[in-house]
């Protein structure tokens, strides 16, 4: 399995039998260029992870790929035209032989009068790799690779060192840093207070990293 970061939340997943991109958002750039997509995966709707002005651009130019949203995403891509299949916490997905598990349901808290939304994680052959979204839901299974949340408005970094020692995973790779002007700061908080076993690695942006 090989994974790219390109900024933020958004990675491209590709393993022995598909391609697949989650999270193309407004603070992520890169993967507009991208082809040969087997899907593009949606965990909700915020604009930092659906960009409305480039996923018509990007579906077009992959013809062949599935769009998957949450419940929340539905009337966005509804106004763009675009046909996607809506998952919900509990469906079973498959593009090639690489299965994909949906988690979770809701967003995390931003504050109790911001309205939670939809959030779905996706798990990539039965733990390989998590992608939570903007969440800390903790799958049951063993998860390899961890997505794991770095900066937000609805994070604090003490919370994102339980979620990591949570689910302990082998590997925890950064994502959703872009609204951190000091990344660095965070990655190194996870480093010294990860879980036994567990190592945090930054990725290279936009160069696959063999995991």
């Amino acid at each position: 399995m090989q994974i790219v970061h390109y900024g933020h939340a958004c990675v491209l997943l590709e393993t022995d039998s598909a391609r697949v991109l989650i999270d193309p958002g407004a603070f992520s750039t890169g993967f507009e260029g991208q082809c040969e997509l087997d899907a593009v995966l949606i965990t909700h709707q915020h604009f930092d992870h659906i960009d409305s002005e480039k996923l018509p651009a990007l579906m077009e130019a992959n013809p062949d790929a599935r769009l998957i949203v949450d419940p929340g995403s539905e009337e966005t891509v509804a106004k763009l035209d675009l046909r996607a299949r809506t998952v919900q916490p509990g469906d079973a997905l498959e593009f090639g032989n690489t299965a994909v598990n949906v988690v979770g349901g809701s967003h995390a808290v931003i504050h109790p009068d911001v309205p939670l939304v939809p959030n779905v994680g996706y798990i990539f052959d039965h733990g390989a790799f998590y992608h939570p979204g903007d969440s800390f839901y903790q799958p049951e299974q063993r998860i390899d690779v961890l997505g794991l949340p770095t900066g937000a408005p609805w994070l604090k970094v003490s919370e994102a060192v339980d979620f990591l020692r949570a689910v302990r995973p082998r590997l925890a790779v950064p994502i959703h840093e872009a609204v951190l002007a000091r990344p660095a700061m965070h990655y190194g908080m996870f480093t010294n207070l990860a879980p036994e076993g567990t190592e945090v690695r930054v990725l290279p942006r936009d160069e696959p990293a063999a995991l």
